[in-house]
C-alpha cells in the first residue's frame, strides 16, 4: 500500500520539486526528494520503506531526515561502526602476530618433535604471506619436521560455526567464518587452464594445497565463448579433511584461462593442507599430520610474522566489503578489551563501552557480528549519521575516510558514476542483503562543502537494480546541493 504523502494531485509535485530539489543547508527537511519520491511512486513502494540522514559535516541540524530512528537493517554498511571503533580503540599501528614454536630440540635441520603455530587473529593472512612466513621458518634452520604440525586457535572462542547457515551456502568466501589462524580468508582458488595439446582442462589452485581434493571431470570444448565458460559446474562434495569438489560440464577452449573462489574447507585441515604443500615447495619435509592444541608455556619462539597495521587492514576490509575481517575486527577489540578469549559477546560488549566513552548512545544498536552478514543486526540511519560526523571531525578521520570505496575509482564502487560529476567525489560504504539496500559515507559537493549521507532501505526486491538507482538518485540530488 502506498503511503499516504504519494497520493498526492499532479499539480502537487511542482510545490514538492521547488522544494525538494534546493533547499539550503539551514533548511532541514522530512520529505524526500522529488526524484526518490518519483521512483518509489513509480515502482509502488512506500516511503515508509526507506530512512534517510543528510547533514553537512559544518552544520548543526541536519539538511534531510527522514524515519531516522528507525532500526533498520545495515547489512555491510555497519563495518564503517566495527572499522572506526577498531581504529579508535586499537590504533592505526596496531598489528597481529602469527608465530612458531617449539619445544623439540633442532640438530641438523631436523625438528625433533612437533612444530605449533599460534595464530592471533590476523585478518590478512594471505598466500603470499604465509609463504613468507613458511621462508622464515625455514631460515631458521628447520628442514625436516618429524613430529606434527600443532596449530593453536585458542584466541578465539567463537564456539561452533555453519557456513551454510545464513543462505545455506556455505563454498561462498562470503560465509567464511572467523577463526585465530585463518590463512587466505579461508578461500581456494581454482585456476581452470584449457590444454588443447592433450583435450583437457587443467585445475590448480591458489594457494596450493595438500588435502583439498579434485575430482576433474571437465570436458574441452570447440564452442564459441560468450560470456564465460556458463556450462561448468562446481559442486562441493565434503568439507571435511581439507575439503572435496567435483568440477563438471563443458568448458569452451576460446574462453581462456578462468578463476573461480570458493570455501571448501574447514579451518584446521585448510591451514594443514596449505602448509604442506608450501613447506615441501621450500625444499622441507614432514612425518606427522595435523591436530589442534596450545603452545606449551615453555616453548621457544621459531619464527614470527606481523601482520599490515590496522590502518591498512580496514582499507581492505571497507573497500571490499570483507566479511570474515570485519569479524576478526569486532573479536580482536574484545580480546584486547575484555581479555582472552575473544568471543561475539566481548566483542559487542566492546562496541558498547567504545559508544560511551566516544559520547555516543545508539540504543536501538544490534551489532550481532560487526559484518552486516546478519539477518539481526539494526541500526538507526540518525545513529549512522552521528557515527560518520564523529569520525570526520576526529584525528583519525584521514585514515577512515580513505578506507571507505571512492565513486568511479577504487572498492565497491569502482563501476558506479564513471565518466559523471560525481566521479571521485564521496566516500561511500554500500550493503545489501536479500530486501536490503544501505549506504553511509561521504560527499563533497560543487562548492567544496562535505556532506554525511545515510540511507537504509528494507524492503522486499530492493536489493535488485532498483536499490542501486534510489541511491544514486540520492548522491546525485545531494551533490547538486
Amino acid at each position: 500500500m502506498f503511503d499516504r504523502r504519494l497520493r498526492i494531485a499532479p499539480f502537487i509535485w511542482v510545490v514538492i520539486l521547488g522544494i525538494a530539489t534546493g533547499p539550503s543547508a539551514t533548511d532541514a527537511q522530512d520529505n524526500l526528494p522529488f526524484s526518490i519520491q518519483t521512483l518509489l511512486l513509480h515502482h509502488g513502494i512506500s516511503e515508509t520503506s526507506i530512512s534517510v540522514f543528510i547533514q553537512d559535516v559544518n552544520a548543526k541540524t541536519p539538511l534531510l531526515n527522514v524515519a531516522e530512528h528507525t532500526p533498520r537493517n545495515p547489512a555491510s554498511v555497519v563495518k564503517v561502526l566495527t572499522t572506526f571503533a577498531a581504529l579508535d580503540t586499537l590504533g592505526p599501528s596496531y598489528t597481529w602476530d602469527t608465530g612458531a614454536f617449539s619445544t623439540a630440540p633442532l640438530e641438523n635441520g631436523v625438528l625433533k618433535g612437533d612444530l605449533y603455530l599460534r595464530g592471533s587473529g590476523d585478518p590478512f593472512l594471505v598466500t603470499e604471506r604465509f609463504w613468507k612466513f613458511l621462508l622464515g621458518i625455514r631460515n631458521a634452520g628447520i628442514q625436516h619436521i618429524s613430529g606434527d604440525l600443532i596449530i593453536d586457535n585458542s584466541l578465539f572462542s567463537t564456539g561452533p560455526f555453519d557456513p551454510g547457515a545464513f543462505d545455506n551456502r556455505p563454498e561462498r568466501p562470503y560465509n567464511v567464518g572467523p577463526d585465530a589462524l585463518l590463512v587466505n580468508f579461508g578461500v581456494i582458488s581454482f585456476w581452470l587452464v584449457p590444454d588443447s595439446g592433450r583435450s583437457r582442462v587443467n585445475i590448480a589452485t591458489d594457494p596450493p594445497s595438500s588435502t583439498v581434493n579434485i575430482d576433474n571431470r571437465v570436458t574441452l570444448s570447440n564452442e564459441r565463448c560468450n560470456a564465460g565458460p556458463t556450462k561448468l559446474r562446481f559442486e562441493l562434495l565434503s568439507r571435511r579433511n581439507g575439503g572435496s569438489v567435483r568440477f563438471t560440464g563443458p568448458y569452451q577452449a576460446a574462453c581462456g584461462n578462468y578463476t573461480l573462489a570458493r570455501a571448501v574447507s574447514e579451518p584446521t585441515p585448510f591451514v594443514f593442507g596449505v602448509f604442506d604443500a608450501m613447506w615441501r615447495g621450500l625444499g622441507g619435509t614432514i612425518d606427522g599430520g595435523f591436530r589442534t592444541g596450545e603452545v606449551p608455556l615453555n616453548a621457544r619462539r621459531v619464527y614470527s610474522i606481523s601482520s599490515p597495521t590496522l590502518s591498512e587492514v580496514i582499507r581492505t576490509t571497507n573497500k571490499f566489503s570483507n566479511n570474515v575481517m570485519s569479524r576478526h575486527l569486532l573479536l580482536t577489540m574484545g580480546l584486547e578489551t575484555l581479555g582472552p578469549p575473544a568471543t561475539l559477546s566481548k566483542g559487542r560488549q566492546s562496541i558498547s563501552d567504545w559508544l560511551t566513552r566516544f559520547g555516543l548512545s545508539f540504543p536501538e544498536l544490534m551489532v550481532d557480528n560487526g559484518s552486516g552478514l546478519s539477518r539481526r543486526t539494526r541500526i538507526s540511519a540518525a545513529s549512522l549519521g552521528q557515527l560518520l560526523l564523529a569520525a570526520h571531525n576526529d584525528p583519525l578521520m584521514p585514515e577512515f575516510v580513505s578506507s571507505l570505496p571512492l565513486t568511479a575509482i577504487d572498492g565497491t564502487l569502482r563501476k558506479r558514476f564513471k565518466g559523471e560529476p560525481l566521479a571521485g567525489r564521496a566516500h561511500i560504504k554500500t550493503g545489501t542483503l536479500d530486501d536490503v539496500r544501505a549506504m553511509g559515507g561521504y560527499v563533497k559537493v560543487k562548492d567544496g562543502r562535505t556532506f554525511v549521507v545515510v540511507s537504509l532501505h528494507n524492503y522486499p526486491g530492493i536489493h535488485h537494480g532498483l536499490g542501486t538507482e534510489i541511491q544514486d538518485a540520492l548522491l546525485r540530488w545531494v551533490f547538486e546541493q
